[in-house]
């Protein structure tokens, strides 16, 4: 079966909307693609390294990335996928959730430009840069107004500082998960601006890979506490990692 086109519209920040069904959550993840020529981070193999290459990328195309792993996933199901659907951004994939009516956006964005990344990711936690997509005679609602924001990559503002809109643009609940390496200490000041609710950030050093990301998605749908959401992702980093369960739990934290 042909998957049915999406209309993707990226409207005015000052534009305000609401989901056209009141159960409908949804979550907007912001992939940096890794990248050894224009990040500061510790080389990976050429292949996954290429920060203009989705397909093989290590935090997108290879074995634990974004994509790869969530359309293994038997919780999620690939709606549809656009090649380019904006500057900078090199595919963009549409996901629902097999049990609730929860839609994620994932982005893979060119490692050239993490600053523009964390930028925009920012200022979608302050409630700016509202996505809308038409699917299934309903419009699903992403950036500024997704229910949940999250950010997977290296941490680029151990680099540089970025600029935006920061100030949030209405009194909107909205939820962030952060992994990068110390994304508590780097993200913090920012994220105090954006008056975001932290579920999920690190103090150390960590691989940003998918099934962390998924495990506290998981809880998120599943309306858990912030602690729970925050256990269940320190679980599955140990699972994969190995790290030991205290040492997941003391890297991976949730709150101010």
């Amino acid at each position: 079966m042909k998957k049915a086109i999406l209309f993707f519209l990226t409207l005015s920040v000052n534009t305000v909307f609401s989901q056209t069904e009141t159960d409908i959550k949804t979550v907007h993840v912001y992939v940096a693609l890794c990248d050894n020529v224009n990040q500061g981070i510790v080389p990976v193999p050429k292949k996954l390294g290429n920060g203009q290459d989705a397909k093989n990328n290590l935090y997108w195309g290879a074995l634990y990335g974004v994509k790869n792993y969530f359309k293994r996933s038997k919780e999620w199901a690939l709606i549809s996928t656009q090649l380019n659907p904006e500057t900078h951004i090199l595919e963009r994939l549409l996901f629902k959730h097999n049990t609730s009516n929860t839609y994620l956006l994932a982005d893979a964005h060119d490692g050239k430009f993490i600053k523009t990344t964390t930028s925009s990711f920012l200022e979608a936690n302050a409630g700016h840069n509202t996505i809308a997509i038409e699917h299934a005679n309903q419009k699903l609602l992403f950036g500024g107004s997704a229910n949940l924001l999250a950010y997977v990559g290296h941490d680029g503002l151990m680099e540089f500082d970025v600029e935006g809109n920061f100030k949030p643009l209405n009194t909107t609940k909205r939820e962030a998960i952060i992994l990068a390496c110390i994304s508590k200490d780097y993200f913090k000041p920012y994220l105090e601006q954006t008056k975001s609710n932290p579920l999920v950030w690190t103090t150390g050093l960590m691989a940003p890979e998918a099934y962390t990301l998924k495990a506290a998605i998981t809880g998120w749908v599943l309306n858990e506490t912030d602690l729970q959401i925050r256990e269940r992702a320190a679980q599955a980093y140990h699972k994969y990692q190995k790290c030991g369960i205290r040492g997941a739990r003391n890297l991976l934290v949730t709150g101010y």
